[in-house]
Parts: structure tokens; sequence; C-alpha cells
């Protein structure tokens, strides 16, 4: 259980269950061995969320719980494939700071408060294998749910698997208890039952398939759900969470783009810009990342006759120095309120009022290969540009242009797929492949100006620049190969 903050954190893998079978012997489900019951507890919970049920649309909870031995604030992030992560925070009045930065990305400027009171008399039973180490737990929970004078009250079980025990057991389980006539829940926690059955909220209607406005609007919200809920892993220094927030703003940014025939330009472009900004701000501490990975490798790859000075020491300097920088400048942004209102834009734009033009009510079919044409052409035309210039700054400057025209190429085949399936995602891949090479290049035409200012400042300290040199000689050749086999992907 890892601590930041004053919280805890750890991942949750459980199974919910419902039906009105006893639970039935669970000692010989795969490698359980034995069962102990540690007896029945009362826990008491408070539900927090937005008026509007932000969080538990987002399928995430926040509450107060008492009883138990884990009485405090837990927040449970969805982590995907039935695991959640659940964060701690010790138990107070009021929302803790950290917990609060964490839903923000999904509440925005909207006020959190109690929405639901949950009482559940917890019976529990541990799985232990044969040497008596537990491997799951099994609660079976009779629940009140109250929500402003309404009442519901059903009986669930939980099971849930045991840090470092194999998820196989739960498949084990899982036959014990379908034997015994139970079911998998319909609901995907506590909460979302309460809220259903106590009549508190509604999910929103799925949005429609078939014609083109349905195509992108589908592609553009998740884009925002994953930027939305990669936010806390950000705050939290999760790894790679960076990189995936920024390709998820860059997508949805490149789909207002590219889709102007289905969206009006005049309500999306001002929009554009705040995606071009929070891109660039999450871009200081990426940008960062790679430099010194790339970096790293480089020099990991070279003979130590070829090594001269303090470069490994004088690299790991400078990127804990810049990256103080850029984490910060990351933080700042997501707590800014530029930040906010773009969320909070996003949202109207792409769930409230879509500014949908004429060609969106048509079929998606008609509408996504001409969309698709045209950034094939720029992308192709962006090509021929770089493949006319000289080599030099000239022309790294081109090749870059071109990647981001690869790029908007590439999404436009994602957004597509539904539609046009196999030639999208035959003609996604041709652009991926280009745009990795180019990216590729690009890194390179970074790392060598990287090499330029890092080989001048140790010079100034009085430390030899060789090996720098030699490491920028591998870069220029790299950079070289990537444009040769940038001649030989076929785009069209």
């Amino acid at each position: 259980m890892a601590a930041r903050n004053g919280t805890t954190s750890t991942t949750e893998v459980e199974r919910k269950y419902e039906g009105t079978a006893p639970l039935p012997e669970l000692a010989g489900a795969g490698p359980v061995r034995t069962t102990r019951d540690p007896g029945t507890v009362r826990l008491d919970a408070v539900y927090y969320d937005t008026p509007d049920r932000r969080l538990a649309h987002g399928g995430v909870t926040l509450r107060r719980r008492t009883g138990g031995a884990d009485e405090g604030w837990h927040l449970k992030l969805p982590l995907g494939t039935g695991a959640r992560e659940e964060i701690r925070a010790p138990l107070t009045d009021h929302i803790p700071d950290p917990l609060r930065a964490l839903v923000r990305s999904r509440a925005r400027r909207e006020p959190l408060g109690p929405i639901v009171t949950l009482h559940t008399d917890r019976r529990r039973r541990l799985l232990l294998d044969a040497e008596g180490t537990a491997l799951a737990e099994v609660c079976v929970d009779t629940v009140t749910a109250e929500r402003d004078g309404n009442t519901a009250e059903w009986t669930e079980i939980e099971v849930e698997l045991a840090d470092g025990a194999d998820p196989a057991v739960l498949d084990a389980v899982e036959e014990r208890l379908a034997a015994a006539g139970l079911r998998p829940s319909a609901d995907a926690s506590k909460l979302a039952r309460a809220l259903a059955e106590t009549a508190a909220t509604t999910q929103p209607p799925a949005p429609g398939s078939g014609t083109a406005g349905a195509d992108v609007l589908d592609y553009a919200r998740r884009q925002l759900d994953i930027l939305t809920s990669l936010d806390p892993a950000v705050r939290r220094d999760r790894t790679d969470s960076v990189h995936r927030m920024r390709v998820a703003a860059r997508r949805l940014r490149s789909c207002l783009r590219s889709h102007r025939k289905v969206l009006d330009r005049a309500a999306t472009r001002p929009v554009e810009e705040e995606l071009r900004w929070l891109g660039r701000e999450l871009g200081t501490d990426r940008d960062r990342e790679v430099l010194a990975d790339r970096l790293g490798l480089r020099l990991g790859e070279l003979p130590p006759d070829l090594v001269s000075g303090p470069v490994a020491l004088r690299l790991a300097r400078r990127d804990g120095t810049e990256r103080r920088t850029t984490r910060a400048r990351v933080l700042a942004t997501l707590d800014s309120p530029r930040y906010l209102a773009l969320l909070d834009t996003l949202h109207l734009l792409l769930h409230t009022a879509p500014p949908l033009r004429g060609p969106a009510h048509r079929p998606a079919a008609d509408v996504m290969p001409k969309t698709m044409r045209r950034e094939r052409d720029r992308l192709l035309r962006r090509l021929d540009q770089a493949a006319r210039t000289e080599p030099g700054p000239d022309r790294d400057t081109a090749l870059h242009r071109a990647r981001k025209a690869a790029k908007r190429a590439r999404y436009a085949a994602e957004t597509a797929r539904p539609a046009l399936g196999k030639k999208a995602r035959k003609q996604g891949k041709r652009f991926k492949r280009v745009q990795q090479l180019l990216g590729d290049h690009h890194d390179s035409v970074v790392t060598r100006e990287a090499l330029r200012r890092i080989a001048a400042e140790a010079e100034n300290a009085g430390e030899p620049s060789f090996t720098y040199g030699v490491l920028y000689g591998r870069e220029a050749g790299l950079a070289a190969d990537d444009e040769r086999r940038l001649a030989r992907v076929r785009v069209r």
C-alpha cells in the first residue's frame, strides 16, 4: 500500500454478485483449502458528488466511511478490467484536499456534497490456502440506502482478491457461486445501485450510431473521458500518464479540426486553441522525459572508451533540475482556472450543445471518406515539400510539419473506423508508420539541439565534450536512416 500526501492507496480487484441463494461452501474452490469467518461489522458511508453526479457518471466514488478497520475517506478510481484504485485518507469532517484535487477534473467548479448514505451489515469470510494465507475475502452485505427520504434495501456478495493473490481464485469462486444460483451484479458499485433504486439519477443516453455527427461525437467524447480520467494519474505522477493525457488532448484537437464539415468551426476554433495550450503545457514535462530516456539509451550504447568525463552524472543532474521545473508547471496547469474552464467548455460542446452542421446528419460512410482523403492529401503535400527541401534546419522543420499532418490523418482514420472498418484501419496503420518515423526523426533533431547546449555547459565547467559530439553524430545518422525508411513507406 503506497503512501502519498497523507493518503494511502491500493489496487482493489473484486467481483459483485446478487441473488437469493445462501453462500455456498467455498473450501476446495481452486487453491482455497479452508475458510474463516471473522464476524460481522457495521459500516456507515456517506457518498459525495456534484449535484449532476459527475463522479458517478465517470465510475468514480468518494465516500466518508465510519466503522470497520478502514474507516476514513475513500476515493475509488476505475482502472479497467474489473480493478479500481482505492485512495484512503484519515477520517475528518471535511473532504481532504488531496482527494478533492484528484476529482477536480470531473467536478470542475461544481460543489461536492452528500448524495447518498449507505448502512451496511457485513458478514465476512476469509478464503485461505494450505498455508493459511488469505487468498480473498467474501463479504455478504445487507445494505440500506437513504436519499432525500427514499430508501432501498438489498443483499449482495463481494469477492475481493487479496494483495498478491492469483486472479484465478476469483474464477474458481465464481464457479461455486454460479452453481449455487448467484449471478454477477448488474451494478458496478453499491453507489450505482443506490442511485438507480432511489431514482436519484439516470445515465445520460448513449449517442446514436450511423451518422457522421454521432461517430465524430463518440470519438471526441472518448478522448475527453480519457483526458479527464488521466488527470488524477498525472497529479500522482503515474508512469506515462502525462504522455497519454497529452495524446488525448491532441486527438481531441485534431478531431475538432479535421471534421469541420460536421462541427461548426466558429464554435470549435477557440477550443482548439485552448487544447493547443494544454498540450504545450503538458509537453514540457513529456519532452523532458523523452530527451532523458533517449540520451540515457544512446549513452548506454557507447563502448567505455568513447565515454569521456562525468557524462552520466551531468545528464542525471540536468534532468533532475529540469524535472522539478516541468513537474511544477504541469501541476500548476491542472490547478489553473483556465484548465477547468476548458473542461467546462468541452463538456458543453460535446455533450450539452454540440454545434452540428448539416453533414452531421448524413451517413458516416458518405462523409468520412472525404475527410480521410483531405487529411491524406495534406500529408502527401507536406512530405513532398520536405523531400524537395535541402537537408538542414529547413528540411527538419518541413518534416516536423509533415509529422503533424500524419497525426491528423491517423486520427481521422481512427474516427472513421466504425463506418469504414477495414479500409480505415489499413489507412490508419500507414499513417501511424509515417508518424512514428517522423516522430523519431523529430526526437533526434531535439536531442541534437540539446546536446549542443549540454556540450557547451560541460566545456564551461572544464569537462571534456568529446562524448557529446559522438552522441550528436550517432543521432544525425539515425535521423538519416529515418528519412531513408520514410521514402519507402506507402501512404496511399
